[in-house]
């Protein structure tokens, strides 16, 4: 008794208690007894020191990834098994899956999902209550699946041992502790595993509650940093406005604000304002007026769609790489902002545009009032030019005009001349010299050379807007003005007869018609202009395709007696009609050109017979 008295207080183990010498069987029972009570205290309290650095461990953690590689390798420390896993649950699919392993070596196991109910971490899941096996591919008490089952084996797991993960009653995730060979799980063991999962799912929730308060925080320090740079933006747009600044100045301060590009058009897709580095993205309106393209933008129709689809909400509409805003005023779309050059704006950053396209429409609607103001002033101006005044210099130059031209021609525009203002392009827009309604027509007063060099800068705005429009001079100030004007005025009403609408044109390009409505006709003018390119020819080449004309046509356009009559042969004659042809260009023998072709000839005779 005394010798095991003395092994145990030397704390021997228990194999050489049971050798104990002189001591009875009683004795030596009771002394390993006393033993394993001794070691189970000692792996208590090892267990319990284990899971104390483990919450330490655990509360250094500010990862939520790394809370959970420390959770699985912590078990499968100190169960001592093959591998330890870790699932979560996913509330809104109702399953759970594969978060963390440790020791793990299949693919398909580590991106395992377990449906609740299914196999052993199903079963967990479902009930909240821990379940272990030794020989888990035939243990029927779960409900094994093809899915769990193959990823199962690949692992070559066989034990295993799983524990809810629970805080405040919610479910959490499941812990397990697995081997590949059998083992069984003594209930130690079971209880440390569940002792090590009670801590790690308060220490989940915690992260989990840390992380999203320090998101929260973000966003908050975000959107104080988004309040600031919007009353930044504010404060940009409301000096802009204060100080007189146009669309220019708003595009320039939107695209250094967001370091975007920005282009603004009206509601009809005409642009008014760049800025950034939209090169490479838009075409300038430069560019497009010098291919003889309006100004407009590529693919705006979806965008011009997609701004008055916003123009109700005034909300920022992306479409492909781009951004779209109405700029709108009383409810009236008055044009449009494009934003681009960036992947992503941010709320805070769609908020600015959106409160730009506001600024916009405001300065478009101040634009759009002075021009109206503008034309109203000019209208007034013109009406009294038209009926002859010619005391207008002073007047002229309050519209902030320079001086009076001494001349100009008169374009009148039948048909809805809405939109013919608008059309009008450089270098045009800038030799005009008054604009106006006047009796139903729109009148414009240009500051170009002749009507036939104005009636052809003319042509592409008839065409767009289907109006007819008539020029005549040049002329001055007072009567002649007048005159001319009556004289535009016959002129579109032929044109209209003819047939000639959505065109341009000058008394001459109407030939014989345009002679008939003409108060006054320069007759060496109207035959230089149908004639000029073949007398030219002559002159310098002393030619004489006029002579060959004039015998062409007194001989019955026939090719054979106009030879005759010339004492050429034929094919001199159609070779010199070829060349007429190239000058005149092609068409000049139909009736209606033809005509006027003849009108000219006997004019020319005339003139040439009187001197």
């Amino acid at each position: 008794m005394e010798e095991l008295l003395r092994l145990l207080a030397e704390d021997a183990p228990g194999s050489e208690l049971a050798r104990a010498a002189g001591s009875d069987q009683a004795a030596r029972e009771l002394a390993l007894r006393i033993r394993a009570g001794m070691d189970a205290s000692k792996r208590r309290e090892a267990e319990l020191s284990a899971l104390v650095d483990v919450a330490r461990e655990l509360a250094s953690a500010r990862d939520p990834g790394s809370v959970l590689d420390t959770i699985v390798h912590r078990a499968r420390t100190l169960i001592g098994t093959d591998v330890a896993y870790l699932t979560l649950y996913d509330e809104a699919r109702g399953d759970t899956f594969m978060r963390a392993t440790d020791g793990s070596v299949s693919a398909a196991f580590q991106q395992l999902r377990l449906p609740l109910g299914a196999g052993l971490g199903g079963l967990v899941a479902e009930t909240h209550k821990p379940y272990w096996t030794a020989d888990y591919p035939g243990d029927r008490r779960f409900r094994h699946t093809s899915p769990i089952d193959s990823a199962v084996g690949e692992e070559g797991l066989v034990a295993i041992c799983g524990t809810p993960l629970i805080v405040d009653g919610a479910f959490v995730g499941v812990l397990f502790a697995s081997n590949r060979t059998r083992r069984p799980f003594s209930r130690d063991e079971v209880s440390l595993l569940g002792s090590l999962a009670a801590l790690a799912a308060v220490t989940i929730v915690q992260v989990r509650a840390a992380a999203e308060t320090a998101a929260a925080l973000e966003q908050l320090s975000a959107a104080h940093a988004g309040v600031e740079h919007a009353a930044a933006a504010h404060d940009r747009f409301a000096d802009i406005v204060l100080s007189g600044g146009d669309v220019d100045a708003i595009a320039a301060a939107l695209a250094e604000l967001l370091d975007v590009w920005v282009v603004l058009v009206d509601a009809a897709g005409n642009e008014l304002a760049r800025a950034g580095r939209v090169a490479d993205a838009m075409p300038s309106e430069h560019a497009a007026a010098s291919a003889g393209a309006r100004r407009s933008l590529p693919n705006l129709p979806s965008e011009a769609a997609l701004a008055a689809a916003s123009a109700d909400s005034g909300r920022l509409s992306r479409s492909g790489d781009r951004w779209v805003v109405a700029a709108t005023a009383k409810g009236e779309r008055l044009g449009a902002l494009i934003i681009g050059g960036v992947d992503e704006l941010s709320a805070a950053d769609q908020r600015i545009v959106e409160r730009a396209a506001v600024v916009t429409a405001l300065v478009l609607l101040f634009r759009r009032q002075a021009a109206e103001q503008s034309q109203r002033a000019q209208a007034d101006i013109l009406a009294d030019a038209l009926t002859g005044a010619v005391a207008l210099a002073d007047r002229f130059r309050l519209l902030g005009k320079k001086e009076l031209p001494k001349q100009v021609v008169v374009a009148v525009c039948r048909g809805d001349h809405s939109r013919v203002l608008a059309r009008l392009q450089a270098p045009l827009e800038h030799k005009l010299v008054l604009a106006g309604p006047y009796a139903g027509d729109l009148v414009l007063l240009l500051a170009r050379p002749n009507a036939v060099t104005a009636a052809r800068d003319l042509a592409d705005v008839a065409r767009r807007t289907g109006v007819t429009i008539a020029v005549t001079g040049p002329t001055t100030w007072g009567k002649d003005l007048v005159d001319t004007h009556h004289q535009a005025t016959r002129l579109v009403t032929t044109m209209l007869r003819l047939g000639r609408t959505a065109e341009s044109a000058a008394p001459d390009d109407l030939g014989v018609a345009g002679l008939v409505g003409a108060a006054e006709v320069d007759v060496q003018a109207h035959i230089a202009h149908v004639l000029g390119a073949v007398t030219t020819y002559d002159a310098e080449r002393g030619t004489d395709l006029i002579g060959t004309l004039q015998a062409y046509f007194e001989s019955g356009q026939s090719p054979t007696r106009a030879a005759t009559a010339l004492h050429i042969h034929p094919n001199t004659v159609q070779q010199r009609l070829d060349r007429i042809t190239a000058l005149l260009g092609e068409g000049w023998q139909q009736p209606d050109r033809t005509l006027d072709v003849q009108v000219a000839l006997r004019l020319q005779k005339a003139l040439t017979e009187k001197n």
